[in-house]
């Protein structure tokens, strides 16, 4: 802006370009001087700059690094600081470089700032009104992560969406759906979220048995069964309580369920309730209890290890006597 004004100046006072060619020439030679002389600056303010950038980066990585170390009922803290580490990268660089800016604009370039800060604010006021959207990105996305409602790891439904967080900056959160897709959704078009993976996981496994089984047989078979995976090495770490089998529950047919409910750490059930079912699939065939079916009446099969049934003898009085259309003569 400088130099286009003075040669407007030269332009209007000297009318042989000798002079005029000599005028620039001075006036490069002195912005080059004088940028000389600010050269220290310039590099400090860039080595401050490199420097704030590797620790910032230092504390990302040291944030990630005690996230890693986080297992078990800690799961839900480690997601938090992986979550605040990529975050605080991103706004950190954001400001420190907005600030290293400003410095050199008003230090080296000699730019009054208090005109643009003036327009700033003017121009923040249109930009608010003209990016309603991203400006609810960015409020959302700061409380979501003041009340923690969500973390990266962790396994939510949001905006009709259910995956596994991949990660999450103040304007977006990006989901990673089950057939592997990648979801991108604006922070404002979340308004309510299911987090699967806080506290813990309650699970209902329904077994059906066929009537003629006992239910009081049926019950401790199915409890001998679920406490003796319960206190498996492998799986008694994840139990937050023993498993309980309820009882009888529902009737249909032949079919009779009874219910164990479950109680494992967040997502952590899957394993256990694989390794019960099948278990319990053993155990019924061992003790000759039969699978029950809601299409299935009561008595139509043999019992397992009894004899079959007779069938009832009909009285042939009691049948109802046959009836014949008049006019033609057929059977109805």
């Amino acid at each position: 802006m400088r130099f286009h004004t003075l040669c407007l100046q030269v332009s209007t006072r000297h009318r042989d370009p000798h002079e005029m060619l000599l005028d620039v020439k001075d006036h490069l030679e002195q912005q080059f001087f004088h940028f000389l002389e600010h050269l220290p600056l310039v590099v400090a303010l860039l080595i401050f700059l490199w420097i704030g950038v590797l620790v910032i980066n230092a504390i990302a990585k040291r944030m990630r690094t005690l996230a890693a170390r986080h297992t078990g009922t800690a799961a839900a803290r480690a997601s938090q600081l992986k979550t605040l580490a990529s975050v605080f990268r991103a706004t950190a660089i954001g400001i420190l470089g907005f600030l290293i800016f400003m410095e050199l604009l008003k230090d080296v370039f000699e730019f009054n700032l208090t005109p643009l800060l003036t327009s700033a604010g003017i121009a923040g006021v249109a930009i608010g009104l003209a990016a309603q959207t991203i400006v609810k990105d960015v409020l959302n996305g700061t409380l979501f992560l003041i009340e923690d409602q969500y973390n990266v790891g962790d396994v939510i439904t949001a905006a009709s969406v259910t995956g596994t967080v991949e990660g999450m900056t103040l304007r977006k959160t990006s989901i990673r759906g089950f057939d592997g897709t990648l979801y991108v959704i604006p922070n404002s078009q979340i308004t309510t979220v299911a987090n699967g993976s806080r506290d813990f996981s309650a699970t209902t496994l329904n077994i059906s048995v066929d009537f003629s089984a006992s239910p009081d047989k049926v019950i401790a078979l199915l409890k001998k069964v679920v406490l003796d995976v319960r206190n498996e090495p492998a799986y008694q770490d994840i139990f937050l309580e023993d498993p309980q089998v309820l009882g009888v529950d529902a009737i249909k047919g032949s079919e009779v369920i009874y219910p164990i409910a479950v109680k494992t750490l967040a997502r952590k059930q899957y394993d256990a309730l694989r390794e019960m079912q099948k278990r319990i699939r053993m155990a019924l065939e061992e003790n000759n209890m039969l699978p029950g079916s809601p299409y299935r009446v009561p008595g139509s099969l043999a019992i397992p290890g009894g004899e079959p049934k007779e069938p009832t003898p009909v009285d042939p009085t009691s049948l109802k006597a046959k009836e014949v259309n008049p006019f033609t003569g057929e059977g109805l």
